[in-house]
């Protein structure tokens, strides 16, 4: 009896370790053919538009009707709006992080707002653009403007950056709270000097994913910014039309009359891509150079 209780365990061992070794191969599996879809998506688009740009392409002005048209207005309102938003909801977003991480009570309030917060994190972009587009456009009557892009985009990363703070500063270890108290720190200079730069790394990665993100949307920026542009290449004016690259991509797309129309698409949408894998490198940089001077 006791040589049958023996055989029946190995072979339950056996058939565990078979099963966890068929899950983690199929593991395997899936994630090398998501990658490699990944790239070979990455290959296709960049393939297409990257060897035919030119430095004319990026600043020139789109032209309606002749083919030769550049990008440089949208390239530019782009940047110009994914900038204001970030300098709209990095230091809300992060603070409100904060305090629900470190000041708030464990009460029913404080859990609703977090049910809020997560709630608002799921809505669709395009409910934000109708939001911009009704504040702007029927209450203040300032027709699809820069500032409402701005203001709209700004809306939608506030919760992913509250949300991803929160989490990353809950991530660090109570010890690292205790010994900054041990050496006689407050607690707003111990947020500042050991829990902030502890989850630093993650704060940026939440940045980097809001800035990308931010950078690529359309449907925000169809509703409350428009599709065109003032047709100037460097317009700092904030009641400008807030059309950006995306936006642009799927106007030639859709309803463009130039004849070069799907080769400024195959161009738009590399530049696109190269520049939303340029930020999410360079935003991880500061980061990665400040791990590597803490092992050495």
């Amino acid at each position: 009896m006791k040589e049958l209780t023996l055989y029946q365990k190995k072979r339950k061992w056996t058939l565990n370790f078979l099963v966890d070794k068929l899950f983690t191969v199929g593991l395997w599996i899936v994630s090398l053919l998501i990658v490699a879809l990944i790239f070979w998506l990455l290959y296709r688009i960049i393939s297409r538009g990257l060897p035919l740009l030119t430095f004319d392409f990026l600043i020139g002005i789109p032209d309606e009707v002749m083919e030769g048209g550049g990008i440089g207005p949208f390239l530019f309102n782009s940047f110009y709006i994914l900038i204001i938003s970030l300098i709209i909801s990095l230091p809300i977003g992060i603070g409100s992080g904060i305090y629900l991480a470190e000041y708030a009570p464990d009460n029913r309030l404080t859990e609703v707002i977090r049910a809020c917060v997560e709630s608002l994190a799921s809505v669709p972009s395009i409910v934000f653009g109708l939001f911009g587009y009704v504040l702007f456009v029927d209450v203040f009557q300032i027709g699809l403007t820069i500032l409402g892009a701005s203001v709209a985009l700004s809306l939608l990363n506030l919760p992913v950056l509250t949300r991803v703070t929160e989490e990353a500063l809950r991530s660090v270890p109570m010890d690292v709270r205790e010994a900054s108290y041990a050496l006689g720190a407050t607690k707003s200079k111990t947020i500042i000097k050991a829990v902030f730069p502890a989850a630093l790394s993650a704060i940026v990665t939440g940045i980097s994913l809001a800035a990308c993100r931010a950078f690529g949307e359309s449907a925000v920026i169809l509703l409350a910014g428009g599709t065109g542009t003032s047709g100037e290449m460097w317009d700092f004016n904030l009641l400008s039309p807030g059309g950006n690259l995306p936006v642009y991509l799927w106007y030639v797309q859709s309803e463009a009359l130039v004849p070069d129309a799907k080769e400024i698409a195959e161009k738009s949408a590399a530049v696109l891509v190269c520049i939303i894998l340029l930020m999410s490198t360079l935003l991880r940089i500061p980061v990665w150079l400040r791990d590597f001077r803490l092992k050495r």
